[in-house]
């Protein structure tokens, strides 16, 4: 058993992911920084889609009943035991009676924290991860806090020391390059704002969650028209469709929003572009106030990225299995 003296900001329980569901509204929420989350898993000898702790900016303060190997990925949130600090992306024992906490962030969003046997919560539509917008989930659908207590599965393996090589490790940094296949309403923007999209550098606003991130930097200019017939009246309105996650939208021609995990599923704003799915772990990583340039790419290079994210995880799986 861990027990939960202080949730932190934002920690919450999430897996790989609640799929098959999108046509009906549920979205998968899930680990945003999909990479780091089984990375973690990897390290102590869990199945890679384990029940891991997703937390956002800083920890949170976690009691342990019993030894216990942890791994903590993703943000630069160096972790500590008894007040020494661990390494990050390698295992390390917590012994029971020790508490585990974490310093100031360095660099990135997002730490994963995953224990041997995973976190113990119930399943709900073939998922574990927390949906707070709707209480479903994980711990009571909801963020940790003070007080909580956190059961754990029976450990399958994992030792002490191992490690994901530094060079397989995501790169942290306030200055990100996201990769974005455009449409597919593009056709709303006019050619100064597709200009406008691609060359403004954007910065992270405050209102940056597992929902979606908010940019700020410049506004995009629209095509004039009449308004479909079940299209509303801003410019950046179209008849209903379907939203992929990292699909981007402009309400207003300001401030892009990018859909993430959590998000809504559909609605009736144009989508001009989408985040390659190997480069959604970057934009998890992303804070308030970093700066964002998208760049278009074909989906030839979208499903080249994709393929080397892959082998890279296959390198870690290699290196620890």
């Amino acid at each position: 058993m861990i027990s939960v003296l202080d949730g932190g900001v934002s920690t919450t329980v999430q897996d790989a992911g609640r799929f098959g569901l999108y046509h009906i509204g549920m979205p998968p929420s899930g680990a945003l920084d999909d990479f780091s989350f089984r990375a973690a898993n990897l390290l102590v000898g869990n199945d890679e889609t384990a029940p891991v702790l997703e937390a956002t900016y800083n920890g949170p303060r976690l009691a342990f009943e019993q030894d216990t190997l942890v791994a903590v990925t993703g943000a630069d949130l160096p972790a500590k035991v008894d007040g020494e600090e661990r390494p990050a992306w390698e295992a390390f024992t917590v012994r029971a009676g020790q508490e585990l906490t974490f310093d100031y962030l360095r660099a990135g969003a997002r730490p994963y924290i995953a224990v041997a046997g995973g976190f113990k919560v119930p399943e709900v539509m073939g998922s574990s991860s927390t949906y707070t917008l709707v209480a479903l989930g994980g711990c009571e659908g909801r963020a940790l806090r003070a007080g909580d207590s956190l059961r754990t599965g029976e450990p399958r393996g994992g030792r002490e020391g191992a490690r994901v090589a530094e060079r397989l490790r995501p790169q942290l940094m306030s200055d990100w390059e996201i990769r974005v296949v455009t449409g597919l309403c593009d056709y709303r923007l006019s050619e100064a704002g597709h200009r406008t999209f691609l060359e403004t550098e954007w910065t992270v606003t405050p209102a940056a969650d597992r929902i979606g991130y908010r940019y700020q930097g410049a506004e995009l200019e629209f095509v004039e028209r009449e308004p479909p017939f079940g299209a509303g009246s801003d410019p950046s309105n179209v008849v209903d469709v379907g939203y992929p996650i990292g699909s981007i939208q402009v309400p207003g021609g300001v401030e892009p929003i990018a859909l993430l995990n959590d998000a809504v599923t559909g609605g009736g704003y144009a989508t001009i572009a989408t985040i390659i799915s190997a480069d959604r772990d970057a934009v998890a990583q992303s804070k308030t106030h970093d700066r964002t340039r998208f760049v278009a790419v074909p989906i030839e290079d979208a499903l080249a990225a994709r393929a080397e994210r892959r082998r890279r995880l296959d390198e870690v799986r290699d290196s620890l299995t």
